[in-house]
């Protein structure tokens, strides 16, 4: 039996399943009436890992953000992860919206999760590691009331739980 248990917090987006709630939203998009004559488009750049939103004008453009999250979230993809910019004027009188994707826990969010653990006294040993936090200690019950606080907390992202020793 193994004298420390741990895990890891991480915070993922499976850009998979973002590229199918995006064809699914375009679809709609084409249907619906009120974005007709809108050429509203919406385009996933993997590498960057950044959604960028085009359409006439920035009503549509705020219409398709919110269809499009409404298709993220029946797939189950935590929103909190998406970063909306501001609406910015493009050539040809279109607006252009870009939405970073947030995937991995950045530095400053993982510095507060390991401050509200060390403050509410958890024996526990938390340390950041890369865009993870790994979490151990000598009792299970410790860690699944560390799992409880991060799920619990604003931390402005999405925390999954991996790794399980």
């Amino acid at each position: 039996m193994p004298s420390e248990f741990s895990f890891d917090a991480v915070s993922e987006v499976d850009l998979n399943l973002v590229s199918e709630s995006i064809q699914v939203a375009l679809k709609e998009i084409g249907n619906r009436y009120d974005f007709k004559d809108s050429n509203a488009t919406i385009e996933l750049n993997e590498k960057e890992k950044k959604l960028t939103l085009r359409a006439k004008q920035e009503m549509q453009l705020e219409a398709a953000l919110d269809v499009l999250y409404a298709r993220l979230a029946k797939r189950g993809i935590p929103l909190k992860n998406f970063e909306k910019g501001k609406v910015e004027q493009a050539l040809g009188q279109t607006a252009k919206l870009e939405v970073k994707i947030q995937a991995g826990i950045p530095s400053d969010k993982a510095k507060q999760m390991v401050a509200a653990i060390k403050e509410r006294k958890l024996k526990v040993n938390a340390s950041i590691q890369g865009e993870q936090l790994r979490v151990t200690s000598k009792s299970k019950d410790e860690l699944q009331a560390t799992m409880n606080l991060l799920r619990q907390g604003s931390f402005g992202v999405d925390v999954q739980f991996k790794n399980f020793r």
